[in-house]
């Protein structure tokens, strides 16, 4: 099986903590790794790259010392590497612009203000894994019992 990785970052150790918590029911077909700052995401994901991993989806929070989620975010989706990879925003104090700046500029997938329902963010992030494992052109197959059907479905058609 190809090894599938989901990126948590958030600066606060307990709201990375709870997502992670929240999160833990996908760790049957994905590694979720975890990291406080952008500069620790952007490390990693050298690093996952160079093992010839795969980053399915980065979930970000926005407000962090250094670069915000949206840079983040925006630096990310510039990189060809991680084209494909989707991007999340979890977080409790974007303003307007700067939600609007993250859909233009970074490409979001998906948008979260905390506190976030834990079933919604499974849901989610099934989706958009099960997304780029097509997008990537990876087998599904090795996945399917995990993967959102209606997804599956929709790009079997």
């Amino acid at each position: 099986m190809d090894k599938l990785n989901i990126i948590c970052v958030d600066d606060q150790r307990e709201v990375l903590s709870a997502v992670l918590h929240d999160l833990d029911p996908l760790t049957a077909w994905l590694n979720i790794e975890d990291c406080e700052s952008a500069d620790e995401v952007l490390s990693l994901m050298d690093e996952l790259d160079a093992e010839g991993e795969f980053i399915a989806v980065l979930i970000s929070d926005h407000v962090m010392p250094g670069k915000t989620g949206v840079e983040l975010l925006t630096e990310v989706s510039k990189d060809r590497r991680f084209m494909l990879t989707k991007k999340v925003l979890l977080t409790g104090q974007a303003t307007h612009t700067d939600t609007i700046q993250a859909i233009n500029t970074a490409g979001i997938n998906q948008y979260f203000e905390k506190p976030w329902q834990a079933d919604l963010l499974v849901e989610s992030i099934t989706r958009l894994a099960t997304e780029y494992i097509f997008d990537a052109g990876l087998d599904y197959q090795q996945y399917h019992q995990y993967l959102d059907q209606q997804v599956v479905l929709e790009r079997l058609r």
